[in-house]
């Protein structure tokens, strides 16, 4: 995704002296512990990535916006912390944690913040794509 400000991932967790961690292992995980804030930036952190798809996690601070796009791939976004705008196809809603959507593949979309907030992402890819 596109963002406002660059994205910074793990150059700036190795410098504020946070490691990225390793991928995902079996067992459960407190999802909205395992990524952090940081100030005036947008994080992501890409806990499985296949062919078929990715799952992503993202911290966006208050200020933060991924700027509008338009994917191949079908998405579904749900908030687990905060709350945050999503605009598909020049409709804007309003999600809260525990509250997700799907964008369609083509549909152009922005995310913005609603103050701090964090999601998952999951991109569907089609093999006719």
């Amino acid at each position: 995704m596109l963002v406002k400000n660059e994205i910074r991932k793990t150059e700036k967790n190795d410098r504020a002296g946070k490691k990225d961690a390793a991928p995902a292992k079996p067992g459960s995980q407190i999802v909205v512990e395992i990524i952090e804030y940081i100030p005036d930036s947008t994080i992501a952190k890409t806990i499985i990535k296949k062919s078929p798809g990715n799952l992503s996690i993202m911290s966006l601070d208050s200020i933060e916006e991924l700027t509008e796009k338009t994917s191949p791939f079908e998405t579904f976004v749900q908030i687990i912390e905060g709350k945050s705008w999503i605009v598909i196809d020049k409709v804007s809603h309003l999600l809260e944690p525990g509250q997700g959507i799907a964008i369609p593949a083509h549909s152009p979309h922005s995310i913005s913040a609603d103050g701090r907030f964090k999601m998952i992402s999951t991109v569907v890819r089609s093999d006719y794509e």
